[in-house]
């Protein structure tokens, strides 16, 4: 009998997979991984704090008013939130964002009582909170101060020129129509929260679908590296603290409007829950990375726990103290997602594999073919 000998080629004598089988595979270990607690634990404690306060409180916190309220008056936390996740994902720590969002309250409610026509006024005010990004980029970037420093010393400035402005008073006699912006309401719904969605859009859009926001990305994961590829980091800088300060006077801008006075008082009450907010949306969606998304679920989560305990009636102190929690928990939260991502990719994973039959080694420096020596561009 005569035989015939079929050569059977590497991609055929393994058992590898039909293409179906692995789609579906990979499926669903990516919808496992989407459900993971490490990946949307701010849902699990939301859902969480609704059970707990709905079996609590059920009078007052299952209502509709509630949650509509809620849903509003968290809109200017969360819109300064927003504004600071590009900064922060910069590499920038700002701890001037609650005083800018006082500086934008003030000078809005200044400009109105100066019959200074209400479109100008609010143009006017989002302009000066991008004008002290700037002074805040000029200090971190030329004068070399660290941006924990450089901020801090900013909001201490921004105290002073908010008490210069408003003479420690509140401003009143605001026009009545500009009071509409902040409280009127679409669907039950009132116009900040409006605002904030469109605002968290647009920067969702920029940080995810655009390379400037690879540029942020790059800029805060490694400055000297991205340099290194061309990214003016100083430029990067500069948009993030001009953007978040704009931002920041916006949330200032519909502060007034809600309160129908200038309060020189408000500003310092957001740093914390916005702080917290960002940080513990970096450990939502993205791996630990910082994001849109993550920032606004995060800023209505803790909205809910503190809302819960008011309604409750415990002390007024209560709502610090789980901010402060938060805050604390969510950094550690935030740096335990890096270590652990750090570990998950680390040396281990990228061994150079012995040079084969088919794998040429790589050449030696001297020789044809070497790679260039790479040098550094002008990151300025």
């Amino acid at each position: 009998m005569q035989t015939t000998e079929i050569a059977v080629g590497p991609a055929r004598a393994t058992d590898a997979p039909e293409p179906e089988v692995v789609h579906e595979a990979d499926w669903r270990v990516r919808f496992r991984r989407a459900l993971a607690f490490g990946n949307i634990s701010a849902l699990y404690l939301l859902a969480l704090m609704v059970v707990v306060f709905a079996l609590w409180v059920p009078d007052t916190f299952l209502t509709s008013g509630t949650w509509r309220s809620l849903l509003s008056d968290q809109a200017v936390t969360c819109l300064v939130a927003v504004g600071l996740v590009l900064p922060t994902a910069a590499g920038v720590i700002d701890l001037a964002v609650g005083a800018q969002v006082g500086l934008g309250a003030v000078l809005v409610a200044r400009l109105l009582v100066g019959n200074v026509p209400i479109p100008v006024a609010i143009v006017l005010s989002l302009l000066g909170g991008a004008a002290v990004g700037l002074f805040s980029w000029l200090m971190i970037t030329r004068a070399r101060i660290p941006s924990f420093i450089a901020t801090l010393a900013v909001s201490s400035l921004l105290a002073a020129a908010i008490a210069w402005l408003s003479e420690s008073q509140q401003i009143v006699d605001i026009p009545a129509g500009f009071g509409k912006l902040g409280t009127g309401q679409l669907l039950g719904i009132t116009y900040p929260v409006y605002i904030m969605l469109a605002v968290a859009v647009l920067l969702w859009y920029v940080l995810e679908r655009t390379p400037a926001g690879r540029r942020v990305y790059a800029t805060g994961g490694n400055a000297q590296a991205a340099g290194l590829v061309g990214v003016r980091t100083t430029r990067v800088i500069l948009f993030a603290l001009i953007t978040s300060g704009a931002v920041a006077g916006l949330a200032g801008v519909l502060l007034t409007s809600q309160l129908s006075t200038g309060d020189p008082t408000v500003g310092p009450g957001y740093l914390l829950p916005v702080i917290a907010a960002v940080f513990l949306g970096s450990t939502q969606f993205r791996g630990g990375r910082f994001n849109i998304w993550g920032t606004v679920v995060a800023a209505y989560t803790l909205a809910v726990g503190v809302k819960g305990l008011q309604l409750a009636g415990l002390p007024i102190w209560i709502p610090d103290l789980f901010n402060g929690t938060a805050l604390l928990a969510a950094v550690g939260l935030a740096a335990w997602r890096r270590r652990h991502t750090t570990r998950r990719i680390g040396p281990g994973r990228f061994k150079r594999p012995h040079p084969t039959a088919h794998q040429p080694s790589a050449p030696k420096p001297g020789r044809p073919g070497a790679l260039p020596n790479v040098r550094s561009s002008d990151s300025n």
